[in-house]
């Protein structure tokens, strides 16, 4: 009896096994199957948005994710970890970033001849298991960046036509001309990854263009097929021009990795936070006015003092060092040798003036250089070596977050920018934000940038490191009571509140990010139901 019962045991068991198995069999059959359910059976209102790199040095697709969110879409932001997002996108309850997982780290040892398809593999799937199950419901759209092409263009294409999400790519440059700057264009490789990225970039329900330079090239070239829409860049809302309380606030905040460098020491003026900072105090103007020198801070104000009417918010001390400022990717089609050489022109041709004692002046220079990339290191340590031997200026590498990065714009006296774009056809963010700042640029020349910047209204242009020098010495002259800086600014700010900023017919007027988006892609995704 007791062999029976264990036997009609074990086939209870069995069965409730084996009926499990085919519960969870099932269960991925019909996952699997939804992947392949009638195009009317999406999820509305769902957006993917894949950034093959760091999500947090994306702007345009962070401020694309913080769009779709504000405007009632469920959105998933696919992408690798490393730098903080901006803040809406942890604010947003409609938003889920997604981390890409990094290779195992026994493959990262691995010579790069060996690593390459393995990091390649790994990719795809990392990507495909995101796209097609940790999504949950299929995206009713997918948008991709391009470049990187490979492999984000054949994977969104495969995705699209696997789940029926409708795919929009946001053309930032062409992937292959990048791969020119290294390889001659008849290189094998070239061709088949402009082979590629004509191949799975051609057809989309949308393209976005940064540049209407792009889109011409592209309609023409490759004959796209689905909307195409140019979406230059634009500032986001929060950007401005900041006051002495906030460059006074941001600069107490960075006094520690200031301090870090060496090479500031005994070059910016004697500071005290919170009293003062190297660019501002709390001294009365009439004080502030006077300063020939590096200006002694206010005692602290006591506790028990009965009134408070004594104390000066903060003013820019006129013994400030002009703060210049270079946002870079420190990659080959940002040549920052031109900056370099220009420092060195300024260097040299302010020392020449204050020997010659004839009452034209230049200021000293502290040269912020924003970002990460290859070259950095190799360029830090060049101008390292040059400064050791400078009076006049310095050159810092910093890397700010989301938050105080508009901030630091926002207190800078001058903006530089080296972008030169492998296609000719893109155009410098950076540039868009210090324009959002109030802050006027100098900017590299290249053949789409009249769509951005015009010479002599809101910045300057230049071909070489000569031009660029010969523009720093005419702007700051005199600094702080520059009479050309200040013309300069005052066009910029008239010129980014009612001058076209386009070349084309459209009457486009500049605005902030949300204005523009609202206007040029919100009506095609909001139109964008099911057919």
């Amino acid at each position: 009896m007791t062999t029976v019962n264990s036997v009609e045991n074990h086939t209870t068991i069995f069965h409730i096994a084996a009926g499990l198995v085919c519960l969870w069999l099932s269960y991925r059959l019909f996952v699997f199957l939804r992947f392949f359910r009638p195009k009317s059976e999406h999820t509305l209102r769902s957006v993917a948005i894949l950034v093959l790199g760091d999500i947090g040095r994306s702007p345009r697709m962070m401020y694309h994710a913080e769009s779709f969110a504000e405007n009632g879409f469920m959105t998933y932001v696919i992408g690798y970890g490393g730098s903080k997002p901006i803040p809406a996108l942890e604010r947003l309850p409609k938003v889920e970033l997604r981390y890409l997982s990094e290779p195992p780290a026994i493959l990262r040892s691995l010579p790069f001849v060996l690593l390459a398809p393995f990091k390649i593999i790994h990719q795809v799937t990392s990507i495909l298991r995101e796209l097609l199950i940790h999504a949950g419901e299929p995206p009713e759209y997918i948008l991709v960046q391009n470049p990187p092409s490979i492999p984000t263009l054949a994977i969104v294409w495969l995705v699209g036509k696997i789940r029926g999400s409708k795919v929009i790519i946001d053309w930032h440059n062409l992937g292959y001309s990048i791969l020119e700057l290294k390889l001659p264009k008849t290189h094998l490789y070239v061709k088949i990854a402009k082979w590629f990225e004509a191949t799975f970039g051609k057809v989309a329900y949308a393209h976005l263009f940064v540049t209407e330079a792009m889109r011409d090239f592209l309609v023409k070239e490759w004959n796209l097929v689905g909307e195409k829409v140019v979406l230059h860049d634009r500032p986001p809302k929060h950007f401005h021009r900041c006051s002495a309380q906030e460059i006074h606030d941001l600069f107490t905040k960075l006094q520690t990795p200031f301090s870090q460098y060496k090479s500031l020491q005994n070059f910016l003026p004697e500071s005290t936070t919170p009293f003062s900072t190297p660019l501002t105090d709390r001294k009365p103007s009439s004080e502030s006015s006077t300063a020939t020198s590096p200006i002694p801070d206010l005692d602290p104000i006591s506790a028990t003092a009965p009134t408070y009417e004594n104390v000066q918010p903060p003013r820019l001390r006129p013994d400030r060092p002009a703060l210049v400022v270079s946002s870079t990717s420190w990659t080959p089609d940002e040549d920052f040798g031109i900056l370099l050489d220009a420092l060195k022109q300024y260097e040299q041709r302010a020392r020449e003036l204050s020997e010659a004692n004839i009452g034209k002046k230049l200021p000293k220079i502290l040269m912020a250089v924003t970002g990460k990339g290859p070259q950095r290191d190799e360029y830090m340590k060049e101008i390292n070596r040059l400064q050791a031997k400078w009076h006049w200026v310095r050159c810092i590498s910093l890397w700010l977050e989301a938050e105080d990065y508009p901030k630091f714009l926002g207190s800078a006296d001058l903006g530089v920018s080296l972008h030169s774009s492998s296609s000719g056809r893109d155009l410098p963010m950076k540039v868009v934000d210090m324009f959002g700042c109030g802050l006027p640029v100098c900017a590299l020349n290249f053949e789409c940038l009249p769509e951005l910047v015009k010479d002599g209204r809101n910045g300057l242009v230049f071909n070489n490191s000569e031009e660029l020098f010969k523009q720093f010495e005419l702007l700051l002259t005199s600094f702080p009571s520059s009479e050309r800086l200040d013309a300069l600014r005052t066009s910029l700010y008239h010129a980014t509140r009612s001058l076209e900023v386009s070349q084309s017919s459209s009457n486009e007027q500049w605005c902030s990010w949300d204005e523009n988006w609202n206007r040029r892609l919100k009506p095609i995704i909001l139109r964008g139901i099911r057919v």
